[in-house]
């Protein structure tokens, strides 16, 4: 299997994982290996990017609850090759156990650790529910946001939170991104407190264990909720309540607050995942339109690389119009000029959350979504939104179907008396 690409491994594997809850050994243990190649890193690099991206999250993004069972047999196994101090068998009888839900017996806590998602959409959406309702349900306890620092400072201006810093590379080798569990562990050495887990990647979904399980919690997020249209910012608050008796809570946002720059803030930022992106002219036109309004328009310039490039191009494309500012710096500096904006544009992707938490009006523009479900699951939770959902087969006709909504929320922004 050596000259089977791994695209085509990690696809072999996907397929069969869908079909019937299995894979080939062959090609999983070629995978593996590639993966865990550390002499030849463009090999690893790639079979990593493979395995994470193909495999591992369209398992979880299509949001079927049998699914979970099947991940959890396949990174068990994954797990126990990479770092063999682990038994296969022995995690995964551990995580059949713990994704249970089970009532909090109560006692005295003096930390509550949250742990983040990774990604900061994610810990807006449902990670900051988990750390609002802590907040209320111990108020004498220390509420500690565990995770990486830039998504930390999304909660940087909430002197009630905590950081921990804990460190995890999207884009690193298997045993590294493993190995952030060993890190998480002695984080949250504390006995007197609780651990909850909104199915992060620090524990690989819950896989491998940080804590003694009796004062771990997960949310699986992936199965919590079944077959009902919520979304993962009400699904968590739900199970908080049922573990916790935690009373609602909502998501939000409480970055270190910057100077005000403009009244319409945009991020055209997909995370490298150029399915979620509409064509370049689509970009401009948007851009236009936003102009057009008279109103001040920030644009985030992202984290650099070909994103900052593209934004680049496109602000070259449209002339440079002095309205248009480029944002560079952190995404919590972004999230701030969000929080203090009239209307937010872009993709699916962290800025539609931040804005849903500030409620502030937004467009979102959904494409390359792997379900129906996924869909209901990562729409922003918010009166405000305007999200047009664009299916695969429909993407050569929906320019248009984004600019009209685009169109209607600068045409509402204009009349209304407040600005």
């Amino acid at each position: 299997m050596a000259n089977i690409p791994a695209n085509e491994l990690a696809l072999e594997i996907l397929d069969a994982c869908l079909k019937d809850g299995t894979w080939p050994a062959r090609a999983l243990e070629d995978l593996i290996e590639r993966a865990l190649d550390e002499d030849d890193l463009f090999v690893a690099v790639a079979a990593n990017r493979a395995l994470f991206s193909i495999v591992i999250e369209r398992l979880g993004d299509l949001f079927e609850p049998s699914l979970c069972d099947v991940y959890a047999r396949l990174f068990s196994h994954i797990i126990s090759r990479a770092l063999p101090e682990y038994n296969a068998q022995d995690l995964l009888l551990r995580y059949r156990r713990i994704r249970q839900p089970r009532r909090f017996k109560g006692g005295s806590i003096r930390r509550v650790f949250v742990l983040s998602r990774v990604t900061l959409g994610a810990d807006i959406a449902v990670t900051s529910v988990a750390l609002a309702a802590a907040k209320k349900r111990f108020p004498d306890a220390e509420i500690c946001f565990v995770g990486p620092e830039k998504n930390a400072e999304l909660f940087a201006g909430d002197p009630a939170i905590f950081p921990i810093p804990v460190t995890y590379g999207r884009s690193s080798l298997l045993r590294e991104r493993l190995l952030a569990a060993a890190e998480l562990h002695v984080a949250i050495d504390e006995t007197a407190s609780v651990v909850i887990d909104p199915d992060s990647r620090l524990t690989q979904l819950g896989l491998i264990p940080v804590c003694d399980d009796s004062r771990y919690f997960l949310f699986e997020s992936r199965a919590f909720g079944g077959d009902l249209d919520g979304t993962l910012s009400d699904l968590i608050a739900r199970w908080l309540s049922d573990v916790f008796d935690m009373e609602t809570s909502a998501p939000y946002a409480a970055p270190v607050m910057k100077d005000r720059v403009a009244d319409i803030t945009i991020s055209l930022g997909v995370g490298d995942n150029d399915n979620k992106r509409l064509s370049d002219d689509f970009e401009a036109k948007a851009i236009s339109l936003l102009v057009e309004s008279g109103h001040q328009v920030l644009m985030d310039r992202g984290a650099g690389g070909e994103e900052a490039a593209r934004v680049n191009a496109l602000f070259e494309r449209i002339g440079q119009p002095a309205s248009v500012h480029l944002h560079d710096g952190s995404y919590a500096c972004f999230a701030s000029h969000i929080l203090q904006s009239k209307l937010y544009v872009g993709y699916d992707s962290a800025g539609q959350h931040v804005a849903a938490a500030g409620h502030v009006p937004l467009v979102s523009v959904f494409a390359g979504y792997a379900s129906e479900r996924m869909l209901s699951r990562w729409r922003p939770t918010s009166p405000n939104a305007r999200v047009v959902a664009i299916p695969d087969e429909h993407r050569p006709q929906v320019d248009a179907e984004a600019l009209s909504a685009i169109a209607a929320a600068v045409a509402e922004l204009k009349a209304d008396p407040r600005y």
